[in-house]
Parts: C-alpha cells; structure tokens; sequence
C-alpha cells in the first residue's frame, strides 16, 4: 500500500511540480553551473543507487556526510534550498523509480561505515530508504550513527499509514533542520 502511495505522490509531485524543478535547476545554472547534485547511496539491502538532489554546495566540494562539510561550502541559492527543504525535490524521481521511498531512513554514505554497521544491526537495510522519517522530524542527523539507527528501527517497527502521513506533514510544515553543516 505504501508503495502505491509514494508512486502515486512521486508522480503527481514531478508533474505538478515541475515549474518549481524547472525554475530552481535554471537559478542553479548560474549558481554552480551544474545544479543537480548526484550522489551513490545506500539503499534497501544495501544495495547502492544514484542519489538525485539539487546543489546546494560548491561543485568543488568533497563528497563527505553533509556534517563533515563545512558551512563555507554552501552557495547562497544552496542555503535558501536547505532551508525550504526544496533540495530534496529531485529525490521524488528516485521515489518514482522505487529506489526510495517518501518515508524511510535517509540513505547514507558507503564510506559511512559506523553508521552502516548500526543499522545493519537493526535491520534498517530491509527498508527503502526516504526523503523524511522519524528521525528527520526530531533533528537527528547522521553525525550520531548510533541514535539514528535506533531511532530508524523505531520508525520501521511502528511504521503506519498514520505516521507515513504524519511524518510527510511535519516535513512540510517545517519539523526537522535537516542535515547539520559544521
């Protein structure tokens, strides 16, 4: 069921949405000169995937966890992006796709390996990884590998359509800062 609904939200989102992809890639065009950021991640039985973002961060930037990275690193038009959450609209194709899902725990890094082993503990791997969750909406990023897996396998074990809206609700409406910067 939850499938249906992330393809169906996905589709709807690239269609309707696709003024807003459109004006945000042309502005990123002369903010980076290559305003899609893609990145290997890793996904449902730790499987790797293309991850398709906006730029939110020099081109120049080393390919590091957003909170290895420096705050120096972002571009104004990145900021703003961050901020609304607008970066993560491309991740709809990788929803659409059904590498990913609207719900799930963010997919990390293949170099992140604490992070990795934690959630390979917990089983999190079984899922899709997504654009927002449990974790997300209480500001726990990746820089502590093992609250994030536990809190990954809390979101799963307890994963509804009830809480799939309400994460995807507390997401628009603002919860979670997203990724930290140092």
């Amino acid at each position: 069921m939850l499938r249906i609904l992330d393809f169906t939200f996905a589709f709807f989102g690239l269609v309707f949405g696709f003024p807003v992809l459109l004006i945000i890639y042309l502005i990123g065009l002369f903010d980076t000169g290559s305003p899609l950021f893609k990145q290997e991640r890793v996904g449902r039985n730790k499987k790797p995937f293309i991850l398709v973002k906006f730029r939110t961060m020099k081109v120049d930037t080393a390919s590091v966890a957003s909170h290895l990275a420096s705050t120096a690193s972002i571009t104004k038009l990145g900021g703003f992006l961050r901020k609304t959450k607008l970066d993560e609209l491309p991740q709809l194709w990788n929803v659409l796709k059904g590498e990913m899902s609207l719900v799930g725990p963010r997919p990390g890094l293949f170099n992140q390996e604490e992070l990795t082993q934690a959630r390979e503990a917990k089983s999190v791997f079984d899922v899709r990884p997504g654009i927002t969750g449990l974790a997300q909406v209480n500001d726990i990023d990746m820089s502590t590998p093992e609250l994030l897996a536990k809190t990954d396998a809390k979101m799963i074990a307890e994963m509804s359509i009830k809480n799939y809206f309400k994460f995807i609700f507390q997401t628009v409406l603002g919860a979670g800062a997203g990724d930290r910067v140092k």
